[in-house]
Order: C-alpha cells, then structure tokens, then sequence
C-alpha cells in the first residue's frame, strides 16, 4: 500500500540560485497522499473519490499528511525566505501601530477603539459625554488573548443602561462563541457564560434580559434564539427554527424599541418582533414566510419600515403602522427600478438615507423627510466604494459614511444633512510615502459571450506599462449575492511597487450590477461567473495590460471555486493562481447535511439530492473535473479549524491535483493548523500568510 512520504532526497536551494527550475522535482519530491477508494453513489452515478480518508482531523495520518505538505511548501519556497520577511515589514510598516477609530456618539458615551503599538489586538473604549473626558477602557483584547493561539472578540453589546457590556469570545476558531457579560462600573465579569453561540447578543430594555442564537453543536447552524436572565443558569428557548435551509439571528430596531428575529434562507426571510420593555411576552410574526419573498424592518415613531424584493426584483422600501404589519397593510414609500438596486435603509428622526447600486457603483441618497429634498452624494473617481457608517444616534442631522477607492485609503466623514457640508473626520493613515498621485485606476468593460457587459476595477502604478508583458493579478468572487467594490489596501502597495497591476473582476454571482446579476450567477446559471471571470482574463490580455505568460488570479473560499473551475477550464490562461480556502468539492459537501453551511445554502448550488442539480453541479465541481493535463503553478490555503469550507476540500484537491497533473508547474499546500476560514488572528500575524501569497506571485514573475 502506498503510505505517506516525504521530501526524498532533498538537495537545500541557494538563495542566489535565481536560474534555477522553479520546481526542480528531480531534487525536491512532494508529498504523495495515500489512495483508498472510496465509492459515492446517487442517482445511478459512482464517482471515485481516493481521498475521502482525509475526512478526520483526529486522525494522526491526516494531520502528519498536512504537517508533511507544509513541509514541502517550506522547502520550496526557502529561497524565498528574505523576501517574504520584507514583505512582512512592508505591510506591517505601512499600519500606523498606535491609531484610533472615529468615536460615535450612543445613549450619552462617545465609543472607539484603539491600538497600541506592538500589540496584535483592539482595545474597546468609552468616554463619557465628552471627548475631553477620563477615558474608560471596556475590553482590552490583549489582556485577554495572552495564552491563546487564536482569539477572536465577536460581537459587543452594551447595555441600555451603560453598565454592563456583552461580548462574544471564539478561541479555536470555529465561529463557536462563548458570551461573557462584564460590569463596566466594577470590572467584574459575571459568571454569567453562554456557549456554543454565534457572539451578538441584544438587550431587553430591563438591562437584564438578553436574546442571543444558539447555534447546533453538528452543524453549526443558527436554529434557536434563546432568552438569558442575569444570574440564570436555565435559558429559555423562544424560538426554533426548524427548516434546516434557515439561519436566524437577532438584533435592535435602531429605535431601540423592538427585538427583531430574522429567521432568512437564500430566498426568502420572516421576522417576528416583541416589544423591548416586554421581554416575558411572547414575539409575533410581523408577515408569514413566503417562497422568494425577502423582507427586512426597522421602526421610526408610529411605523415600521421594510425593504423587500415582494414584486421587486430590485427591492423596495414600504412602510406599515405598528400594530398592522402583514403584507396587506404595507404601503409603498420607494418604488421599485429597474435600473437601481436599493440595498441597505438607515433612519434617522428627520431624514432617511438609503443605499443603492447604480451601473455597479455604489450611491448614498438622502430624503429630508420634512422638506421632501432629495439628494446624493457626489463621488468623482471612475471606480470607489461608499458606504453608511455607524449612526446609532436618531436625533442627529450628521450622517456618518466611509469613501474609500483602489487609490484612496478607508475615509470617514460626517456629513451635515440639513447644511450639505461634508467634514473628513479620518483618513487611514499610510505609513511609508505613499502618495496616491503615483498611481491610477480604471474602470473598464469586458464583454461575455452572451454580450452581457462585465465590470473590472484595474489599478496600476503610472509606471506601468501597457505592453502585454506586465504582470497582473485578477481577483475575483461571484456568489452569494456580495458584491467586490473598489475598496484600497495597504498591502496591495507591495505588488503595484514591483510592477503588477491588480484587477476585481465584478462577475455575476455578486450584486454589483443589481438583483439579476446575482440571479445569474447562482444555481443552473452558476456557470456564468466561471465564464465572466475568464472573459475579464481574456480582455486584459486582449488589451495589452498584460500576458498569459504573466496573468495571475486569486479568490478565496466561494472564489477559491472559481478558482478551481477556471483552471479546469482554462488553465493555459494563467501563469499562477491562488486559491484561498477554497470550496473545491462542491457536490460531496452538498451532499453532507452534517457539515456546516449546508443545508442553508441549497438555494445557491442547488440540492444534489435532485438529479438534476448533481448532473449540474458535477459538471462544474473543481475536484471532480480534475484531469491529466497541465495546470498553472498553484498554491492552495486552508485552515485546520476552518468551520465553513472544511480544511479536507482543499487538502483532497491538492491530493488529486498531484496524482494526475501532468505538468512540472508548482502545486504547494499551507495549512495553518491553529486557525480557521479566517485566517490568523490578530491584526499583523494575518500579514505573514498574505506575505506568502505575495512572495509565491513575485516568485513565479522572476
């Protein structure tokens, strides 16, 4: 039988051996994974999977295969060694260490955090009434993380009546939280700890009472909104939900008055609401579920708000009284368009703001509801990201908003809704001279075989040259509905430096050219967001931005398949590509209701379960579609504890990659064993895997 093996006759690599074979196999030998068949039938149909066994992280074989792959990936990438460390300094040089976030005024503190420098984690603080005031330090992450491999702070909540703060701790990287409750006034943490939940927690006006989700051991699914009394040792359970295609959750009208219950699948969503000061009462349903039917409510004064897509494919906003909440009594307050996306609603006691994506950009409007003035933000750059901030404050006439594009670093401004004046509050602060008069960014169309139009965002140094022979790296996305913007990143300073152009391809399967463009990209249309992404490919090349000699693309768990399916269908295109835990196995996983996220998600793939859905998924699925031919130079992220794409997806990838690619181009495994879909925590040891996606790319454009 085959057994595990490893690095046979390893000859060390000079670093100033620059000529030499990028994966020299006569002298570095990979890991060569163990083959037990394991036959998968349904339908009348036997796939052959050799790798199943990879399926146990108890199993001591399994974790020696990993440790033996991230082995191999050291070795090979030895010589790479100085260059990744000075990666490293770069990014991390580039963050300002002792910086603070812009303080938001609710219920009379001003909140922010702030790091210091040398530390890898946030400190939670308060000042009361004042800026000038004492500063009151709430969670100082570092403290709390000491002895931890990975800490993870998730959701925190603070009291109606300010004295008590709620917070949500994961320490394996499971997105399992634990919520603790510390008294502010004392410092005291309460014994109060309630485990195996999904971190946020809202209060009932009682300052007593909280309702948090629990969430299923197994699969890791929100299914239950559970109610704690301070002290208690017995949580009560108000509701489950029990169609394992729904996730719930719960949270805060911005009022403050009401506890909402989002009960949501891919396709349709229902909310039950209870008044905050009656939290022993029961919650009503505010409209009954409905097949392709998504709803969500906020409350201002004497009305509930609600943005849906109910004969609106691309939503609407409807209001209701307080006590007539089903669908009959919604009244139309913004009309659906074709042409506009109405995604996101956030009130205030004189004016209304909504977001909305336009030509795939993203739009700020704002309605003064007494004057009836209807007006948008203005935003100059071909290609940017804007969005609503925190504004937990309903008597204010300042809206809070970020701006930010691939040349202009995260700004936060507050905008003065009565006057129009706009003041900067804060820009993310670049360490190191970066000037963004350097460089420039695009905003171009490719054309997909059917002639729908496709979005890129491209930056460049101005240095670069559009000749062909450019390196360039293409990322992309495509699912669940979320949209890539035209955000910046510090990081992405090392590649443009050294030469690349960096490209988003906004490909159907996000949202960023409205509802449909989604609807396009998810279920039998899924196909489409492979085929647009290699369209966006085939126009950079076609328009001289860069080669397939130097095109590299990267993405990440649902773009880690569209990774994996580009490649099987277009691996001549790329040079090197990154697949960041990816979710290769797609019919196996889909098939598995055991596994988390599953079930939840059988309105994007598709259930397998359904003839039809296998044929169409099996067509597609990366790891069933591996053949014998060449691939492009490959390096594949996991996570041991990842709890949304499994760490065997991407692991049994390699394994068959290996078996039977038939080039000598680099296929390199890391599993980061401590961590999870996240990666490492903390704000600098995240920068080192980056490091070594940075240096892999720089390596292969030698």
């Amino acid at each position: 039988m085959q057994r595990i093996y490893l690095l046979v006759g390893i000859v060390l690599l000079s670093c100033n051996e620059k000529k030499r074979k990028m994966n020299n196999q006569d002298t570095i030998k990979p890991p060569v994974a163990e083959k037990i068949a394991r036959e998968l039938t349904i339908h009348g149909d036997t796939r052959i999977d050799n790798y199943y066994w990879m399926n146990d992280r108890e199993d001591p074989k399994v974790i020696s295969w990993l440790n033996a792959e991230n082995a191999y990936l050291d070795t090979i990438m030895a010589p790479e060694k100085a260059l990744r460390e000075k990666l490293f300094d770069e990014m991390k040089g580039r963050i300002k260490e002792t910086d603070m976030s812009v303080p938001y005024l609710k219920n009379g503190y001003y909140y922010y955090s702030r790091f210091e420098k040398g530390q890898e984690y946030p400190i939670y603080c308060r000042k009361k009434g004042s800026l000038e005031a004492e500063e009151q330090v709430m969670l100082n992450v570092n403290e709390m993380a000491k002895g931890y491999a990975y800490y993870h702070l998730g959701a925190i909540s603070v009291s109606p009546d300010t004295r008590l703060v709620a917070y949500g701790v994961d320490t394996v990287s499971r997105r399992r939280y634990t919520i603790h409750i510390k008294n502010l006034e004392t410092g005291e943490i309460l014994p109060d700890a309630i485990p195996e939940t999904t971190a946020s927690a809202s209060w009932a006006s009682d300052n007593k009472t909280l309702f948090y989700t629990r969430k299923d051991t197994v699969t890791l699914r929100a299914d239950r909104i559970m109610k704690h009394k301070l002290g208690s040792t017995a949580d009560k359970e108000v509701f489950h939900e029990k169609d394992e295609t729904f996730n719930v959750s719960v949270g805060k009208t911005k009022s403050g008055s009401y506890i909402v219950i989002h009960s949501s699948s891919t396709l349709s969503s229902e909310c039950r609401i209870l008044d905050a000061s009656r939290p022993d009462e029961d919650f009503r349903i505010f409209q009954p579920r409905q097949k392709d039917m998504l709803y969500e409510v906020d409350h201002r004064d004497n009305k509930f708000y609600i943005v849906t897509n109910w004969n609106a494919l691309n939503f609407r906003l409807m209001e209701s009284p307080l006590d007539k909440t089903s669908r009959e009594h919604w009244q139309e307050k913004i009309p659906h368009r074709t042409d506009v996306l109405l995604s996101g609603l956030t009130l205030f006691k004189d004016f209304m703001v909504l977001e909305e994506r336009k030509n795939g950009l993203t739009q700020v409007r704002i309605i003064n509801d007494k004057t009836k003035e209807d007006k948008y933000l203005a935003f100059d750059e071909p290609a940017y990201d804007a969005y609503v901030g925190i504004n937990p404050e309903m008597d204010s006439k300042e809206l809070r908003f970020h701006y930010t594009s691939m040349i202009t670093p995260n700004s936060v401004y507050d905008y003065n809704m009565e006057t129009g004046k706009r003041e900067l509050k804060r820009q993310q602060e670049v360490l190191g001279g970066y000037d963004p008069k350097d460089y420039a960014s695009e905003r171009v169309f490719a054309t997909a075989a059917d002639g729908t139009k496709i979005p890129i965002s491209v930056v460049y140094k101005k240095t670069f040259n559009k000749n062909g022979k450019g390196p360039l790296l293409l990322y992309g996305y495509g699912s669940y509905g979320n949209s890539l913007d035209a955000a910046f990143n510090s990081n992405r300073i090392s590649l443009l430096d050294r030469g690349f152009a960096y490209a988003i391809a906004h490909i159907r399967g996000g949202q960023e050219m409205g509802r449909q463009w989604y609807e396009d990209g998810k279920m039998f249309k899924k196909k489409n967001t492979f085929t647009d992404f290699i369209d966006c490919a085939d126009y950079l090349i076609k328009h001289d931005y860069t080669s397939s000699q130097h095109l590299y693309a990267m993405g990440g768990s649902a773009g880690g398949l569209l990774m994996g399916a580009v490649i099987n269908m277009r691996p001549e295109l790329f040079h090197g590509v990154v697949a960041q835990v990816p979710f290769v196995d797609v019919v196996t996983t889909m098939l598995d209701e055991s596994i988390p996220l599953t079930t939840g998600e059988f309105d994007e793939w598709g259930n397998p379960k359904n003839k039809d859905s296998y044929e169409y998924m099996k067509s597609y699925s990366p790891y069933d579609n591996v053949t014998a031919k060449a691939y492009p130079n490959l390096l594949v992220t996991t996570g041991l504890h990842d709890s949304q794409v499994q760490y065997w997806e991407p692991a049994k990838w390699v394994a068959k990659l290996r078996e039977l690619k038939t080039d000598n181009n680099l296929l390199l495994l890391h599993t980061d064993m401590e961590t999870g879909h996240g990666g490492a925590s903390g704000r600098f040891a995240a920068l080192k895997e980056i490091a070594m996606e940075y240096a892999f790319l720089l390596m292969l454009n030698k």
